[in-house]
């Protein structure tokens, strides 16, 4: 598997933005939504299309009474709505999930296999790969959450600026135009990020970094990283 390089990008480099550096693609059984992308963030553009042109609206799973499924939704076998869920359509999700009591699953979303959705958890517009854990309190919309990633409780991910401009994004001495206004963050494979910590406005993580409770963080993120803080000296490599 590609991935970005451990050591903090200084120049732009094509090769360390794309969705191969952040997923291990063999994961998804929606490949194609993420081939012939230049930039990770250019999924998002597709995803939209995507569902309304894939999607085939039928419930094999449980949907709890109590709970609410509206418009075109596939939910696989094994998954379970909880009572108090909300499930809005478009959206795609996959066998052996949960959508846990109060979940708001909000159009044009993908949930791939065993993923977790959590108590008072939002999430729009948005790709979760399999086995992504999105446990409580947590709002993720117009973002990436890559094989396997986890969100501790409350994390967010801002996905439009205080001032409502255009996300670009900060690679060396590079500004690379998104051409997105709501954007919030790519998370690779195995990513994990602690408590309460905030995603803003376009922040790319590489696979498999580490992130500690309460942070604020913004930008390009290398893998295999342990980000302790904001500052530049705060991101080390991660221990095996």
């Amino acid at each position: 598997m590609s991935h970005i390089t451990t050591a903090p990008c200084t120049t732009y480099s094509e090769k360390c933005l794309g969705p191969q550096c952040f997923f291990d693609l063999s994961r998804t059984p929606h490949r194609a939504l993420f081939e012939n992308r230049r930039f990770v963030w250019d999924v998002l553009k597709g995803l939209e299309n995507y569902v309304r042109d894939t999607i085939k609206p039928e419930i094999r799973g449980q949907v709890s009474p109590g709970a609410w499924v509206v418009g075109e939704v596939y939910i696989g076998e094994g998954t379970r709505i909880e009572p108090g869920a909300v499930v809005l359509g478009p959206a795609i999700i996959g066998a052996g999930c949960e959508i846990r009591s109060h979940a708001y699953v909000r159009s044009f979303v993908i949930i791939g296999d065993d993923s977790m959705v959590g108590h008072a958890c939002e999430i729009k517009n948005s790709i979760l790969f399999p086995e992504c854990v999105v446990p409580h309190f947590a709002y993720v919309g117009d973002s990436i959450l890559g094989y396997r990633a986890h969100l501790g409780a409350g994390v967010k991910t801002a996905n439009v600026k205080i001032n409502g401009e255009p996300i670009r994004l900060k690679v060396g001495g590079h500004v690379l135009a998104t051409g997105l206004e709501k954007f919030g963050a790519i998370l690779g494979d195995g990513v994990e990020i602690g408590c309460n910590t905030v995603l803003n406005p376009g922040t790319l993580i590489g696979p498999r970094t580490l992130a500690l409770p309460n942070l604020s963080l913004r930008g390009l993120y290398p893998a295999d990283s342990f980000i302790k803080s904001n500052t530049p000296e705060g991101i080390v490599p991660r221990r095996p």
